[in-house]
């Protein structure tokens, strides 16, 4: 996988970021998810609400775009950042999410605004067991 393009996904997540509405949690979070075979990245942003069941993450905010926008492609890459000290993993639901379009050794890089990517684990190693219905 080519670091230069990983690192654009990383600037652009941290632009997505920039935009998340968090005015219940404080906690704002960028995603850029890159689809194999295309030079365009998709960006996302958490976006709560008052009716906390229709918050949306920032990593299915750019999983989402990119399925309306070219239907069920074969997905790079996810970089997640966040303000915090340490980098922040995807929430369970977005994993399972996840699991539903990309293999188990989907690339997930997490990093932080401050220190930039700090990790890569593959999907399987946040979510070993996901639910799944769909005969592979």
């Amino acid at each position: 996988m080519d670091d230069s393009r990983v690192q654009e996904a990383f600037t652009a997540a941290v632009k997505a970021r920039e935009n998340a509405y968090a005015p219940y949690s404080g906690f704002k979070v960028g995603a850029a998810l890159a689809v194999r075979g295309l030079s365009k990245l998709y960006p996302g942003c958490n976006v709560e609400n008052a009716s906390y069941g229709g918050t949306l993450c920032a990593e299915r905010t750019a999983m989402f775009s990119a399925v309306a926008e070219n239907g069920k492609v074969p997905f790079e890459f996810c970089v997640v950042v966040t303000d915090t000290e340490f980098a922040t993993p995807p929430c369970a639901l977005c994993l399972q999410v996840f699991s539903e379009f990309c293999p188990p050794d989907f690339p997930i890089y997490l990093g932080t605004v401050k220190e930039g990517i700090q990790k890569k684990l593959l999907l399987k190693e946040l979510l070993p067991i996901p639910f799944n219905t769909i005969p592979e």
